[in-house]
């Protein structure tokens, strides 16, 4: 067995006894223990408390012993969305950016979403994985110790499956706790523009079976949005999802609030993320369900959105 003591650390921060959801002023409370110590046997966090504590939960010292020296120890972080599996960055859309148009306008001219795909499908399985890898490589040095990883810039069956098959070797290559969600929902591709249906059942009919036949999600997610997925689209394709055991982790409500929320909560999903433009009855719906609200107020500014949407609409 493997044992490392990390002694004398001037705050062991969030220690809780219970892994659970925390709701309204619960977030406000970080359990801290001062003047610390913490066993790690194999990996796993084996005993923990005070230094005064150390001689009665540890009798016997491991033979590798770290002393803290009155610095902090606290969890790695939790990226619960990412998009770090792409091929190529899109900053020439800065340029239209600073000029005045919206996502949704960009959108609309072939860039965004379609642009990365466009980049992705040229990109080979083999440049794709090491450059994600690059990239992983840069969170863990900043913290991150585990990471949800989407698809979502395929938009073809090759494309999708792609991308995934490069989420699960990297699952199988780092030392971070990774899952893999099957976004291939994020928008519709250009050559299904006036077949929506279409595309649906290509996710559901040719993209499924195979992702779940080579187990490569954990999770489904589907953009609902003005000019993307509507709800009832979003349900659709996530009961798909769902009789192969991925469970719902949705985009909502980034640009406009038009029943993701609700379609989300009765779809039991486990996240909504975005959450930008939020009505009152959002709010309400959100706080009394068990669906985490994950928000990205960051988005907005990079978007050049911040004053019209990040804010409650009435």
């Amino acid at each position: 067995m493997s044992s490392i003591l990390i002694q004398h650390i001037a705050q062991l921060v969030n220690v809780r006894e219970e892994n659970q959801l925390l709701r309204g002023t619960a977030l406000a409370n970080l359990p801290v223990i001062e003047d610390a110590f913490v066993l790690i046997e194999d990996g796993i966090i084996a005993q923990y408390g005070h230094m005064y504590e150390l001689e009665l939960k540890v009798p016997q010292l491991p033979k590798y012993i770290i002393d803290a020296d009155e610095q902090f120890v606290l969890p790695t972080w939790c990226d619960s969305h990412t998009h770090i599996v792409f091929a190529k960055t899109r900053e020439e859309e800065f340029i239209d950016k600073l000029n005045g148009m919206s996502y949704a306008d960009i959108a609309a001219k072939g860039g965004g979403i379609l642009n990365s795909a466009n980049k992705l499908n040229e990109a080979s399985e083999y440049d794709l994985f090491n450059s994600a890898r690059k990239r992983l490589e840069e969170l863990s040095k900043l913290g991150t110790g585990a990471i949800e990883i989407k698809s979502g810039y395929g938009l073809t069956v090759e494309g999708e499956l792609k991308m995934l098959r490069v989420i699960k070797k990297l699952k199988e290559k780092s030392n971070l706790s990774i899952k893999s969600t099957f976004l291939g929902a994020h928008t519709y591709p250009v050559a299904y523009k006036e077949n929506r249906a279409g595309y649906i059942d290509s996710i559901i009919n040719q993209m499924l079976p195979v992702i779940a036949a080579e187990k490569l999600a954990d999770y489904i997610d589907c953009f609902c949005e003005t000019g993307f997925f509507s709800p009832e689209e979003m349900e659709t394709i996530c009961k798909a999802g769902m009789s192969y055991g991925l469970k719902p982790k949705l985009h909502v409500n980034q640009l406009n609030s038009i029943g993701g929320i609700e379609s989300a909560i009765k779809l039991n999903a486990l996240s909504v993320d975005h959450l930008e433009t939020m009505t009152d009855d959002d709010i309400k719906l959100l706080s009394s369900s068990n669906t985490i609200g994950t928000l990205f107020a960051n988005g907005c500014f990079l978007l050049k959105n911040a004053l019209p949407t990040c804010q409650a609409v009435n």
